[in-house]
């Protein structure tokens, strides 16, 4: 059948209208893969691998992270209905202390369970490809915690943010975005200071973040058990996982932070088994300790962590306070997963000021005026960095010393973290000295000779 001009016209007005009423039904996906960047495929290597462990393309995702070990785990479920480990990623940079974020501009990195929907996800972010780990949380709000916008990105560069390279935030990204266009409304995002092993809690037992890593423990416990998604509530300013209605309760328990728990219960069958793993993990913590495990040091000033095998790549690489150390401990063969820019700083330098030591507190903070945004997640958006200067450093002969063999190699660049905005910060070229750390080292010269 053959069709006039203006029939022509009027079916294809009409078949753009349906589209966009179908597109309108799917703006979430529409968002999350907006440009190139972000609707990168799912490495074929990738998928191989799903296919090897049962798994779908578009099946949820689960991920956990471990500061300490510099490590973001992606879980998937299988076709059991069960989360197994699809890979792990190194972790370029992570900023702060061990231990969760507390207020605005302390540049930590948080600790604990948040959950990611689609909006979440930033497909337009400065540092490559970003989500919002959901900081803060109903828990983190009823202690009076402050901060935003806290990211993974890319960029591998950090300032209260997990940052990875662009490469790995990448697959990340396509990761997330397919278990949403499979029906996931978010996915789980667990965070901890560690693996929560007895060798570890033997080490840190004198930490005074120790409570909080007790109770989030809890739920690393629940996952480690059922490899399900613990579900998460909250009631009198503290974690609750997997609670269900009582037996005799004619209405499922609702949960408010800040207000007294309901009455619940943990279901028979997973409180043994944790009561199991609970039991024998203490036992093996009271021997260790009772052997005489050396204590970690608390507040030693290090700024964050940085996975071996990017420190490893590095002038003068240190994990800070991840594993690994620096100098021969560092040698290794493994080629970095992606480009590290190089404006990346190794750890090291004070993360605050030595009379406020980075400590979780589990009574509600007194409020206090916000030091600095860290990132913004609206396009465009100015954000102060004017908190926690990098030139504020301690004046350590050593550390000195280093800076200047080193300032001539661009490292010297205070660190970042993620921002919608479409303008990319200037990043100084390699080769040029940072004006930061030479009034920095200026002012140390100075003082030393007093």
């Amino acid at each position: 059948m053959i069709y006039s001009s203006p029939v022509r016209a009027l079916i294809t007005s009409v078949a753009l209208a349906a589209g966009v009423m179908l597109a309108g039904c799917n703006s979430d996906e529409i968002s999350l893969a907006n440009n190139a960047k972000a609707n990168q495929p799912v490495p074929p290597k990738l998928i191989a691998e799903m296919v090897a462990k049962d798994m779908d393309l578009q099946s949820p995702i689960l991920v956990r992270l471990f500061k300490q070990e510099a490590v973001l785990e992606i879980w998937k479920q299988d076709r059991s209905g069960r989360f197994a480990l699809l890979k792990t990623y190194p972790i370029c940079r992570w900023s702060g202390d061990l231990g969760p974020k507390v207020r605005e501009g302390d540049r930590q990195a948080p600790e604990g369970f948040y959950s990611i929907s689609p909006a979440q996800m930033n497909p337009q972010s400065a540092y490559y490809l970003s989500f919002n780990t959901g900081y803060p949380n109903a828990y983190d709000r009823s202690l009076g915690h402050t901060g935003s916008e806290l990211m993974v990105h890319g960029d591998c560069s950090s300032r209260g943010c997990y940052a990875m390279t662009d490469e790995q935030i990448a697959e990340i990204y396509s990761l997330g975005r397919e278990s949403f266009f499979g029906g996931q409304k978010s996915f789980q995002f667990q965070a901890y200071p560690f693996r929560m092993t007895p060798l570890n809690m033997a080490k840190h037992r004198n930490n005074p973040n120790m409570a909080f890593w007790k109770m989030i423990k809890e739920g690393y416990d629940h996952f480690e058990v059922t490899r399900q998604e613990p579900k998460v509530d909250f009631c009198e300013r503290k974690y609750v996982f997997d609670a269900v209605k009582a037996p005799d309760a004619k209405r499922d328990p609702v949960f408010e932070a800040s207000a007294k728990c309901p009455a619940y219960v943990i279901p028979d069958g997973l409180a043994e088994a944790v009561r199991e793993r609970q039991e024998a993990d203490q036992a093996e913590f009271t021997k260790l300790v009772a052997n005489g495990t050396p204590v970690a040091r608390i507040n030693t000033g290090i700024d964050g962590g940085m996975h071996r095998v990017f420190a490893a790549k590095l002038p003068g690489g240190n994990t800070g306070l991840s594993e690994g150390g620096s100098g021969l401990a560092l040698l290794t063969f493994d080629k970095p997963p992606g480009t590290i820019p190089p404006n990346v700083n190794p750890p090291r330098g004070p993360v605050t000021s030595p009379d406020e030591p980075l400590a979780a507190s589990l009574a509600p903070a007194a409020s206090r005026e916000p030091v600095t945004r860290v990132a913004s997640a609206v396009p465009g958006t100015q954000n102060s960095q004017t908190g926690n200067n990098p030139s504020q450093t301690t004046p350590s002969e050593g550390f000195f010393s280093s800076l200047a063999r080193k300032v001539g190699l661009g490292g010297g660049a205070a660190d970042t973290t993620a921002t919608t905005s479409q303008t990319v910060p200037a990043k100084p070229k390699v080769g040029e000295a940072n004006p930061r750390i030479a009034a920095t080292m200026s002012r140390t010269a100075r003082s030393l000779g007093k």
